[in-house]
């Protein structure tokens, strides 16, 4: 998907998990289409393997997260794991404290992140996808959390943002009867941000990224602070942090070749400083 000759590329969890990155933009790809990139425990902390190195690398401005193949974004757990790791409550709860690291991970992420979501987005998958601040699907995607079609509980965090992006009713509903919806229905509720043509989604996603990248880091950065402060309880919220990126913007480089790029009419050259 990136030109091989811009392009620096990494693998994790035996190549279930690859990372890539181009003009300022990380990739993170699931790579099991066999199993429609169905996470496995190992492939959960080679997610946080490739999501800590991108975090650390100064050059990558925002990050997509996407699937192999064209199947699917990602199904969910690899249940052929659950006999051996998830069998009890016991040994689920050690399961969860593994993968919850890495989602705590993607949840806390410091830069920019965006779900390019093809075909299945299932269970866990749907977590990932809502743990992104930004989801771009094609309109072959499916949706849809099966929990109380394996007998499980959804997590605390995976509903809590579910609830938070369509609302109680059609939590209650996807919950309660592990049904499925349509790239159309997820664009409705509020699930997904857009819907493009199959063929359009990377082009269209990492056109998005790179325009993010591309524009001054602290703006964005304010931009990103500001808005998790407003989704906070009044009570709950760090104003001293709003105004701190505010006079830091105000304050930088950036905003110095931001003007005066304008006034000379050509594109501006950010250092995130």
């Amino acid at each position: 998907m990136l030109d091989a000759r811009k392009t620096e590329e990494r693998s994790f969890a035996n190549g279930k998990i690859l990372k890539a990155v181009a003009d300022g933009v990380g990739v993170v790809t699931f790579n099991s289409p066999e199993k429609r990139n169905a996470m496995s425990l190992d492939m959960w902390d080679g997610l946080g393997q490739a999501l800590t190195e991108l975090h650390d690398d100064p050059k990558v401005r925002v990050v997509i997260l996407t699937g192999a193949g064209d199947k699917a974004f990602m199904s969910g757990a690899d249940i052929s794991q659950f006999e051996q790791n998830r069998h009890n409550a016991e040994a689920s709860e050690a399961y969860s404290r593994r993968s919850d690291a890495q989602r705590a991970l993607l949840a806390n992420y410091p830069k920019p992140t965006i779900a390019c979501i093809r075909g299945f987005c299932l269970g866990g998958g749907m977590q990932v996808a809502m743990l992104a601040e930004i989801r771009i699907a094609a309109a072959n995607s499916q949706f849809g959390i099966p929990a109380a079609k394996l007998g499980i509980a959804y997590g605390y965090d995976g509903l809590k943002h579910l609830v938070s992006l369509v609302g109680p009713s059609w939590a209650r509903l996807l919950l309660y009867t592990g049904m499925r919806i349509d790239a159309a229905e997820a664009l409705r509720i509020g699930l997904v941000d857009r819907v493009v043509a199959d063929a359009d989604l990377w082009n269209a996603t990492f056109e998005i990224a790179r325009t993010i990248a591309s524009n001054a880091p602290l703006a964005v950065q304010a931009a990103r602070i500001t808005i998790a402060q407003v989704l906070k309880d009044p009570d709950q919220r760090d104003m001293a942090a709003i105004k701190a990126i505010g006079t830091a913007c105000m304050d930088s480089a950036d905003f110095r070749e931001g003007r005066r790029a304008f006034m000379e009419k050509r594109k501006p050259h950010f250092k995130g400083r």
